[in-house]
């Protein structure tokens, strides 16, 4: 067993493209409970109340829905350069950019399938002002108990024509770990499900119903229990979201979802549970495709959306 790349932390944040900006930024503060960090031209920076950093979400104008980047954490300086030269090895390189809001310089990448990374580690950790000051000082900011309350980004899933090459490139080049993964019976991977901590997922890739590049399927934000994501689904009824898929557990990684639509077409999903893994040498899961038909976790049956739709729309989809 080869040792593990240990140089990329956490995700630090996730940029989502929005055609209606205004009523997306609604539903994230009002619905979800989210704080609004800082606007810079057409993004809003929007936080967790358990966000450690300014914000994890970055709310950006744009023509069409979809994923704009994925930000991922260095644990030093030292280990960001070796990432960007294993990057630049790799030939995806971007190149570099000055930095964003509460960040500095960003290395930007590909994955095969184009979806785009920033590598940094300079950031600016949360300074909450009066009115959300904890009365803890382990609690980054108050809780104010808004709409769902969702605590932090939790993971990000993007749809991918050709599953297995990203899941290598993550893994090889940076330095993700592969917990669990879905294969068919002629060899085609479908599913993967990767982690740069011990956490059962932070990065998904699943295959892309048209075969396209580059989508999303979801942005997932985390609370602390089950009643809180029951009680986040009775949120979505009253506020007019459409709810793809009412509370239930997932099969591959176990944890508790709600799935539902915020204006700008984009799919999101609130959070609980799932495992961690502490073991050092963990053997990845790999399901087949007869054991993924029976379901979710209690035999509840994936919606056929679910594998279909994603963000920006195929022309005719939705």
């Amino acid at each position: 067993m080869s040792e593990p790349i240990l140089d990329l932390a956490r995700i630090g944040h996730a940029e989502l493209l929005t055609p209606k900006p205004e009523e997306s930024l609604r539903f994230f503060v009002d619905v979800l409970g989210m704080e609004e960090e800082a606007r810079d031209g057409l993004s809003v920076f929007l936080r967790g109340w358990g966000d450690y950093l300014r914000y994890s979400l970055k709310l950006t104008e744009a023509p069409r829905a979809g994923l704009g980047h994925v930000a991922l954490r260095a644990w030093s300086p030292e280990a960001l350069e070796r990432r960007v030269a294993a990057v630049e090895a790799s030939g995806r390189g971007l190149g570099w950019i000055d930095g964003d809001v509460g960040h500095g310089p960003a290395y930007r990448c590909t994955d095969p399938d184009g979806h785009v990374f920033e590598l940094f580690y300079e950031a600016e950790r949360y300074e909450p002002p009066e009115h959300l000051r904890p009365s803890w000082r382990n609690q980054p900011q108050r809780y104010v108990g808004r709409g769902a309350a969702v605590k932090r980004l939790d993971h990000v899933n993007v749809l991918a024509a050709d599953v297995r090459a990203n899941r290598t490139f993550a893994q090889d080049v940076l330095g993700y770990r592969l917990y669990e993964r879905i294969e068919l019976d002629d060899g085609t991977e479908t599913g993967a499900w990767l982690s740069l901590s011990i956490a059962a997922h932070e990065l998904i890739y699943v295959a892309d119903a048209y075969g396209a590049t580059g989508r999303l399927h979801h942005l997932a934000f985390w609370v602390d229990t089950r009643e809180e994501c029951l009680r986040a689904a009775d949120i979505f009824v009253d506020s007019g979201v459409r709810i793809e898929a009412a509370p239930s557990k997932h099969g591959v990684a176990q944890g508790f979802f709600l799935y539902g639509f915020e204006p700008g077409g984009n799919r999101i999903e609130v959070t609980t549970g799932g495992y961690f893994v502490y073991d050092p040498d963990f053997e990845p899961i790999t399901w087949t495709a007869a054991e993924r038909a029976r379901g979710q976790y209690w035999g509840v049956q994936t919606i056929e959306s679910f594998h279909t739709y994603g963000t920006p729309e195929i022309d005719g989809e939705g």
